[in-house]
């Protein structure tokens, strides 16, 4: 006799269909060639998840103005996510991302609030009793606690992040009297409430917790200065991570557990890799900064800076034999990487060898200036990363510096005083010329004075990327 096959079991297994998929979309996207594919399947799988948990609602017969609203809220989502993929610029992603992060957080809370509604309000509900039963209540304790603890740091975390990303706050870290004590302190009485929630879930703890990760989360992500902020994007995307497995728990469902356990490990190994590219330390970027104290403020006279006209760095690229692009942050607000694209082009038909070097935090979001060139169909065999191409600028005849900025700052290798001493950058001021394009001499995201303007063998270029880009095409 062959078994019936409920909706339950097949949603089940559509659950691991979505989840396979969600893998296949990880591995696809960590390669540029296979990127669009992995997008695909991760679009896929996401899919694949909506449809089985419709089937499923609807086979728990839930109510018709339940699933309305249900229709609803997917419609809303929906117009909202494609409104904004529609007009979002490759500049506004960091904050865009951040801004999806708090929406994971905060549905963490949601659902942590709700858990807590069903059964620890109501003790001798059925929802209660089935637990107690079952011997899982006290776990179920721990679950709404500490999800709703991950969920709100999130939250508030992704919130200041964005608000930094998008200039609307200041990106220099918070530096409050005690700052270390204050989130050692946070996590100290996080840890005693869930012990006490645990022995005696009363509504007030559960208030009290969600206020304290609230405020926790929005002072980690204030202590932590601009030039950290690209590790803190990918860490934040570990946290909502994990706040979407502890929704998983909360709910009782597997794909939100195995999804949330893939971004939140993806996330948090990202950002390790990130802070040993950068010689930050891990742990203490994650704990907002901890052991970090504010540099001191760089007043230094360097002297005068050079100018030149992009005529004159026409005529120095027609002469050279050996070129290197370092793009930035001002690339992609200037959106230059078309006419970056066009003169690389021309410079490799006159026989000039033409390289990109590629920070690890070049931008605010990693992998930012690979994704805009690939854009502008920039061969990928010449986009190097730093540590491929560190050691040949000092063979070098021209390096570009295009928009970046405390990735190339030679203060990180020689000052030990600057607030980014350690920090691994791309070693320009080793080529004979250097040509910065900058609007102004304004200091980075960091709020760092870069000492390479100054130098000997370094010119700037003033004006819109593009619009200088355009003029050197001209030119040429």
């Amino acid at each position: 006799m062959i078994p019936l096959i409920t909706t339950a079991t097949a949603s089940q297994a559509a659950y691991i269909v979505a989840a396979l998929l969600f893998i296949l979309a990880l591995a696809g996207l960590s390669k540029h060639e296979t990127a669009k594919v992995g997008n695909s399947f991760g679009i896929a799988g996401m899919a694949v998840a909506l449809a089985a948990t419709i089937a499923l609602t609807i086979d728990l017969d839930i109510k018709g103005s339940s699933f309305a609203l249900l229709v609803a809220a997917m419609v809303v989502g929906a117009a909202i996510g494609l409104q904004r993929a529609r007009v979002v610029e490759m500049t506004g992603m960091p904050e865009l991302i951040a801004l999806l992060h708090s929406f994971v957080g905060l549905a963490a809370v949601l659902v942590g609030w709700n858990g807590y509604l069903l059964v620890e309000h109501e003790p001798d509900g059925a929802e209660a009793l089935h637990l107690d039963a079952l011997g899982t209540l006290g776990i179920h304790h721990a679950e709404v606690f500490i999800g709703v603890f991950i969920g709100a740091v999130t939250f508030t975390g992704s919130i200041v992040a964005n608000l930094k990303l998008s200039a609307k706050i200041s990106s220099a870290p918070l530096m409050l009297p005690g700052k270390n004590l204050i989130n050692l302190g946070a996590l100290a009485a996080f840890v005693g409430l869930t012990v006490w929630f645990c022995l005696d879930p009363q509504l007030w703890l559960l208030i009290a917790v969600t206020i304290i990760a609230l405020a926790l989360g929005w002072h980690l992500v204030a202590s932590i200065g601009g030039g950290d902020m690209p590790v803190v994007v990918s860490m934040l995307n570990s946290y909502s991570g994990w706040a979407a497995a502890a929704s998983g728990f909360l709910l009782e469902n597997n794909l939100l557990i195995i999804t949330g356990a893939l971004v939140g490990s993806s996330g948090a190994y990202l950002s390790y890799i990130m802070c040993k590219a950068m010689n930050r330390s891990f742990i203490s970027v994650i704990a907002g900064g901890f052991g970090i104290e504010a540099g001191p403020g760089d007043d230094k006279d360097y002297g005068e800076h050079r100018e030149m006209n992009a005529e004159q760095v026409a005529e120095l690229l027609g002469d050279a034999s050996s070129v290197i692009i370092t793009p930035g942050y001002g690339m992609a607000v200037a959106q230059a990487q078309y006419g970056v694209a066009e003169l690389t082009r021309k410079l490799r038909e006159k026989g000039v060898n033409v390289r990109f070097g590629i920070h690890p935090v070049a931008g605010r979001l990693p992998g930012h200036m690979n994704v805009l060139l690939a854009e502008a169909k920039v061969p990928y065999d010449i986009v190097l990363e730093m540590d491929e191409i560190n050691d040949d600028f000092d063979d070098t005849d021209v390096v570009l510096v295009i928009g970046a900025n405390d990735t190339v700052n030679p203060a990180a290798a020689e000052d030990p005083t600057s607030p980014i001493a350690g920090m691994p950058v791309l070693t320009v001021w080793e080529a004979n010329n250097v040509i910065v394009f900058k609007r102004s001499m304004a200091s980075g995201y960091a709020g760092v004075q870069n000492p390479l303007f100054f130098r000997d063998n370094s010119a700037m270029l003033f004006g819109d990327a593009k619009d200088r880009v355009e003029d050197i095409l001209r030119a040429l």
